[in-house]
């Protein structure tokens, strides 16, 4: 028998769906959202991203699939060939605005650059619903190291987070969704302080959270203070210094110093996960004796 170290090829049949009136051409176990970038159909999602499993949790980014009764979630519905899919009809467009707005009446999305664009883009009415007193928006900011802070006060449930500690990336099952309606939150087992739990502080958390409810704490203290300006920061790509792995590290630097860490979530070996060394252990560029 001939050893080889080459992989086996993955060989994967095309498909082909019509969304909204384009054919378009995709893999098999592609999802419609994925039929959809391909298309150029841009797509509001907020519990979806590239590295964690989509757990349908906002239904921001429904469209409407011919031959089903209700709106799909293109984030985690496998295409199938001969999908006719509208993404901008008037059932998807009203759906949309509603959960945007649903979202924006309990909890602060105001530091979430992107829902607040989609506000507009679907015009949303912000004082159509009284604000709602969930548990979480009268929780105040826990700070309980100097790495990363909560705002539970922005969390709009997405899942992103648990994803992200659990078998997506960490599998450190640090935190999870506790408590039942308007009690619903992200909490540490036996809601435990963060330094007390099963946390190991590698922030894979933080960068995938949507809303700044978890943010780095060098940020939170620029904001804090009214100096935190991203249009005056550069970004710097480089290699981590600890190790031989050779994560790819982007540096947000603002005045000459670093104020941020994370990683490109389309880079082969981090998928933009990091651990605690990479993503927080950056002082010592910048803290040189004189």
């Amino acid at each position: 028998m001939t050893m080889t170290n080459e992989r086996p090829v993955e060989i994967r049949s095309k498909v082909t769906i019509n969304v909204d009136g384009n054919d378009v051409d995709v893999f098999e176990g592609d999802t419609i959202l994925d039929a959809c970038n391909a298309a150029g159909k841009t797509t509001p999602t907020v519990c979806y991203g590239p590295t964690v499993t989509p757990v349908n949790a906002c239904r921001v980014c429904v469209v409407e699939l011919e031959g089903s009764r209700t709106l799909v979630p293109s984030c985690s519905r496998p295409v199938e060939d001969g999908m006719v899919v509208k993404t901008d009809s008037e059932r998807v467009d009203h759906s949309r605005k509603m959960v945007l707005e649903f979202l924006a009446t309990s909890s602060d999305v105001s530091q979430a650059d992107d829902i607040m664009g989609w506000l507009g883009d679907y015009g949303a009415d912000l004082d159509r619903y009284d604000v709602a007193t969930t548990a979480r928006m009268t929780d105040e900011v826990k700070i309980e190291d100097d790495l990363y802070i909560r705002a539970y006060d922005r969390c709009v449930l997405c899942y992103k987070c648990v994803e992200a500690c659990g078998e997506d990336a960490q599998w450190t099952f640090a935190i999870a969704m506790t408590g039942r309606g308007f009690n619903n939150r992200i909490g540490t087992e036996f809601e435990v302080t963060l330094p007390d739990s099963a946390c190991v502080y590698c922030g894979n958390c933080v960068a995938v959270c949507p809303t700044n409810a978890l943010q780095f704490k060098t940020e939170f203290d620029l904001r804090k203070m009214g100096d935190w300006r991203p249009e005056d920061q550069s970004v710097t790509r480089t290699v981590c210094s600890y190790c031989g792995v050779g994560c790819n590290l982007d540096l947000h630097v603002q005045d000459n110093q670093i104020v941020k860490v994370d990683s490109p979530s389309d880079h082969s070996i981090t998928s933009g996960n990091l651990c605690v060394k990479g993503r927080f252990g950056y002082q010592y560029v910048q803290n040189r004796p004189g």
